[in-house]
């Protein structure tokens, strides 16, 4: 849900942040904020304001307030290949049962760093990341055996193209 309203004449928007129960607002402000977050994660909180119009302690606390409503995370992006792990996989799952307990038991697996409930020909689509093809089968094996999972098929990544996180904030 999405609602928009005035404050202070400018116009806002409130939106559902991660449980669902509680909500964030995102004026202007703020979405310059997170959009200078998303350029460089490190940028200086008094380079921040000068860009946005603020004090550097008025960034901060905004800032705070919007990690602490989980409508955004500052974190460091790695490069898997560099890491060690050079085999990527999407893998589709077809389950059967309880939907979302599937996919927390998939979330508690240390190899997979991304699970979403989709519609369509998959109930679960979860991101892998291994050391080698090896790797990559025990994790399906483990899959198959989750409780729940009648099938998996997996989408091994040959080269990625582009990653992006910089989706915006409109």
């Amino acid at each position: 849900m999405v609602i928009r309203q005035q404050e202070n004449g400018n116009t806002a928007r409130r939106v559902t942040v991660r449980d669902g129960s509680a909500h964030a607002l995102l004026d202007d402000v703020a979405k310059q904020i997170i959009e200078q977050l998303q350029e460089d994660g490190r940028r200086p909180y008094a380079t921040i304001g000068k860009a946005v119009g603020l004090s550097e302690a008025a960034v901060r606390q905004r800032v705070q307030r919007l990690l602490d409503a989980g409508v955004m995370q500052i974190v460091a992006v790695t490069d898997p290949l560099q890491l060690g792990f050079p085999r990527q996989a999407m893998i589709g799952l077809r389950t059967d049962g309880d939907l979302e307990a599937v996919a927390d038991r998939l979330a508690d697996l240390d190899e997979i760093d991304y699970v979403v409930i989709t519609a369509g020909s998959f109930d679960l689509l979860a991101e892998v990341v291994c050391r080698n093809d090896a790797h990559l089968l025990e994790i399906l094996q483990r899959l198959r055996a989750v409780p729940g999972v009648l099938a998996t098929e997996a989408f091994v990544y040959l080269k990625l193209r582009k990653q992006t996180y910089s989706w915006g904030t409109a």
